[in-house]
């Protein structure tokens, strides 16, 4: 079996950027994805951030369910305690239905202290174990909901029920039953955590709760740390880690040769996200290091081309394989490579050309990993 492509949608646009055209990006990389053959693309949902500006993932979701035949979604993440928990579980539960099941559920904490204070959480409760308290409150009461069972819950952070629904005895009781918003077919939807950091606490919880394993990739230490962390909950929670539901996200190009790959990452849309924003940022708050170890350099020599060359994914066809390849030697591999998404809307032929080739020319030749730890 083969690595799936996924496409993972930040979606790093330009600050100048309306919101009406970051949407229109949004549905067209889904059409464009759909077309090539990845089997996901996740949407995220940032507050926040100028240059990442999608507060509604599921709006994009919903334009795309019709235009699309098989691509699957998730919001990557819905950020659980900036939800009240029984809205968000009916507007899951709906969307889901309405994808007639090509759904997933990416959850998270939140990493923007900004959005959180947005969402009236004071600095002093923005640390790490007080926002994963509130994940793990959400997450029961979203479960309630969607049993439909009659409950009434007063939690540490919000209050939720399910009223008990009477027997319809006559067809004017049949007309005014409890409408059905859980996710569709009936079951939960698979859940997908995302994690940065090389301890993060999110691989742990994807562990515990046997959630898919969605690694940003902070350098190869970082990766294997990640699959430590996750498969060790896992097992001592009863369940069997599988490398194939794993899914790293990583920036990827590929072009016709290696000159023009590295070209249009150098000089095009990808190269400007990282010189005028994502460098900065990773240098500010230490998000380099791992790269830099990993080769052992300085993390202030780590600049554009460091990053084209040695740590993202990026050539032509044959040797993407082989990067891809010698990764997945060095950290054990993965089931999806999820495609950091940029803008590219003035110009999208080469972002959907790599696309492509990601999902025709380089998936199919990339064998997924054996499953080597096991349930205790």
């Amino acid at each position: 079996m083969a690595m799936q492509t996924g496409l993972i949608f930040h979606p790093y646009m330009r600050p100048d950027r309306t919101a009406r055209q970051t949407f229109e990006w949004g549905v067209q990389s889904s059409i464009a994805a759909d077309k090539a053959g990845f089997d996901s693309m996740m949407i995220s949902e940032h507050a926040s951030q100028i240059w990442e500006n999608i507060p509604a993932p599921e709006l994009i979701m919903a334009a795309a369910a019709l235009q699309t035949e098989r691509i699957k979604f998730a919001p990557m993440a819905h950020i659980l305690p900036h939800h009240n928990p029984t809205k968000l579980a009916m507007t899951v539960g709906w969307l889901s239905q309405i994808l007639e099941g090509r759904y997933f559920m990416g959850i998270g904490a939140g990493a923007y202290p900004l959005a959180s204070y947005m969402h009236g959480i004071k600095e002093e409760d923005q640390n790490t174990e007080h926002l994963n308290e509130m994940v793990r409150e959400s997450l029961d009461i979203m479960e309630k909901i969607w049993k439909r069972e009659p409950f009434f819950y007063e939690g540490k952070y919000w209050d939720a029920g399910f009223p008990k629904e009477e027997v319809a005895l006559t067809e004017e009781d049949e007309q005014h039953k409890l409408a059905n918003y859980s996710p569709w077919g009936g079951s939960f939807p698979e859940f997908a955590v995302t994690g940065f950091s090389p301890n993060s606490p999110s691989m742990k919880l994807a562990g515990e709760r046997n959630f898919k394993p969605v690694s940003i990739f902070s350098g190869k230490d970082a990766l294997k740390r990640h699959w430590d962390i996750y498969s060790e909950a896992n097992i001592k929670a009863g369940f069997t880690p599988d490398r194939s539901r794993h899914a790293v996200s990583q920036t990827v190009f590929v072009g016709e040769t290696d000159a023009e790959a590295k070209r249009e990452v150098m000089e095009g849309p990808i190269g400007y996200c990282f010189t005028r924003y994502l460098i900065p940022i990773w240098r500010r708050f230490g998000m380099m290091d791992g790269f830099a170890r990993d080769f052992g350099i300085d993390p202030l020599k780590a600049d554009l081309e460091f990053l084209v060359d040695k740590v993202f994914v990026v050539g032509s066809p044959d040797t993407v394989v082989d990067k891809i390849n010698t990764l997945f030697d060095e950290v054990g591999g993965w089931g999806t490579l999820q495609i950091e998404s940029h803008d590219y809307y003035d110009a999208p032929e080469p972002w959907f050309r790599s696309l492509e080739l990601a999902a025709s020319e380089v998936a199919p030749r990339i064998s997924l990993p054996t499953t080597t730890a096991k349930a205790a």
